[in-house]
């Protein structure tokens, strides 16, 4: 694996920018009471909760592994991303007000007030499993592999560890406010960043881009033919649409953001606002990569196109600016997620098992839990190696994980008739064909694209929902 050295200044500006990071998170953090620890005192503008969102969501798999993906396949990967602001205007339409108009801590608990408790448990359940494994882990590995890229010789294990302790720093002690605090600063360094690196590819291998684009090639195609490996055209109309909506509108993480807003009305704004953000990922994350073709032919492992991206192209003092971004969008990342999850174990599981909690004690519960949480992921995150991509680790998850989950959403907001019994029958069912799924999949579906397998698991669920609700009474 080549190896770069970074300049003294460099270093300095990373470990200035990463100090002022957890100064700026333990200045603005909010402790006092539940409300304010998990929620931000439900206070926040459009503006932040947009520059907040964006930040969260362009985690490390959205920087590391589009760009890698964007390097071996084309520019297809922003589908996903192109998706996703469909779905945004779709969930700021139909499903934020009932989400912000019912007061929910979490987005299990808008499954328990329409459903019953065991759906409820389940999918927090879930969600916990899913933001320790897929996505904290995921956040410090990508971190772990751009460090290993500087320092060679050091410690996989250690380094993640030390990235750990950054973001809980400041996350734990101050909540989703510092957290929120933090990303503004990190979503501002994090796209002017990247439209810096934009600019030095197109300096260096603009002339690559404008002759695939004149010649038609695939690589730079949005709609590919069905027979695609990447992203097949029927799996962007069946497939990506349900990612989309478990992404964007059933992750706590992401969601918990849009809680945090003053009103619907600027809770919709921000989330259009995100939406505007995410179409600039095109020219800050998919296109590059496709140019790093022509300027690192023959990479062997696609997740280290946007490391080698910044190292090399990025002039000094400047690359020191480049890392704090890349390193801003794994450690907003991190502190989402454990803000986030510890919010789901504590009003999900503790404050349901014990009534009489003060709101101090929802805190500290709150605190113990993200020191678990972040514990977890840290061992975890050095196993994700053994799974080729990082994008393909995420996305084939999470496309067994989600269209139960869609389901029950979709089913539960759209149809009086499903009720509880219904709701845990299809989750159940859902849960145990995707352990199926994770043994099977090619003796049931062979090679077929996980795109495309998504809608067949999203209409078994949803029929299981349907059925076993009629037997029961109507709610």
């Amino acid at each position: 694996m080549e190896t770069f050295s970074i300049s003294n200044l460099d270093l300095v500006i990373v470990l200035v920018y990463l100090a002022f990071i957890i100064w700026w998170g333990l200045k603005n953090g909010k402790s006092s009471d539940s409300q304010s620890y998990f929620l931000a005192g439900r206070s926040m503008p459009w503006w932040v909760v947009g520059l907040s969102l964006f930040a969260a969501s362009i985690s490390s798999t959205t920087l590391i592994g589009q760009s890698g993906d964007a390097y071996h396949t084309g520019i297809a990967v922003f589908n996903y991303n192109l998706t996703g602001i469909v779905v945004m205007v779709f969930f700021a339409v139909f499903l934020l007000p009932l989400y912000i108009k019912s007061g929910i801590f979490t987005i299990p608990e808008f499954l328990e007030k329409r459903f019953d408790r065991r759906s409820r448990y389940y999918f927090s359940a879930i969600c916990i499993i899913g933001n320790i494994f897929l996505d904290a882990a995921g956040a410090l590995y990508a971190a772990a592999l751009i460090i290993k890229l500087i320092l060679p010789d050091a410690d996989l294990q250690l380094i993640i560890i030390v990235f750990a302790i950054i973001a809980a720093s400041y996350t734990i002690p101050g909540g989703l406010s510092s957290a929120i605090n933090a990303e503004l600063i990190q979503a501002v360094i994090l796209i002017l960043g990247s439209i810096l690196l934009t600019f030095y590819c197109f300096q260096q291998g603009g002339d690559y881009f404008y002759q695939l684009f004149a010649s038609g090639d695939i690589s730079v195609k949005l709609i590919r033919p069905l027979t695609d490996t990447a992203t097949p055209w029927l799996g962007l109309i069946v497939g990506m649409p349900v990612l989309g909506i478990y992404f964007w509108a059933n992750n706590q993480t992401l969601v918990q953001r849009v809680l945090s807003s003053k009103s619907v009305d600027e809770g919709r704004k921000g989330v259009l606002f995100t939406g505007f953000l995410t179409m600039l990922t095109l020219f800050i994350i998919a296109i590059p990569g496709v140019i790093a073709r022509h300027l690192f032919p023959g990479l062997e492992k696609p997740d280290m196109v946007y490391p080698n991206m910044v190292l090399q192209l990025i002039p000094v003092g400047l690359l020191g600016i480049m890392l704090a971004a890349l390193l801003s969008a794994l450690t907003s990342t991190l502190s989402a997620i454990l803000n986030s999850t510890s919010t789901l174990f504590t009003m999900d599981f503790y404050a349901q098992s014990n009534k009489n909690a003060s709101s101090q004690k929802l805190v500290i519960i709150g605190k113990i839990t993200s020191c678990v949480i972040i514990v977890a992921a840290a061992l975890w995150a050095p196993q994700i190696g053994k799974f080729g991509s990082l994008l393909k680790y995420y996305q084939e998850m999470l496309s067994y994980i989600a269209p139960p989950v869609v389901a029950a959403f979709l089913l539960g907001v759209f149809n009086k008739r499903v009720n509880g019994n219904g709701a845990f029958a299809g989750l159940l069912s859902g849960l145990a064909i995707a352990v199926v799924m994770l043994f099977y999949k090619n003796e049931i579906f062979g090679d077929m694209h996980f795109l495309l397998i998504v809608p067949f698991l999203l209409v078994a669920s949803a029929l299981v929902i349907y059925l076993v609700s009629l037997r029961y009474v109507k709610p």
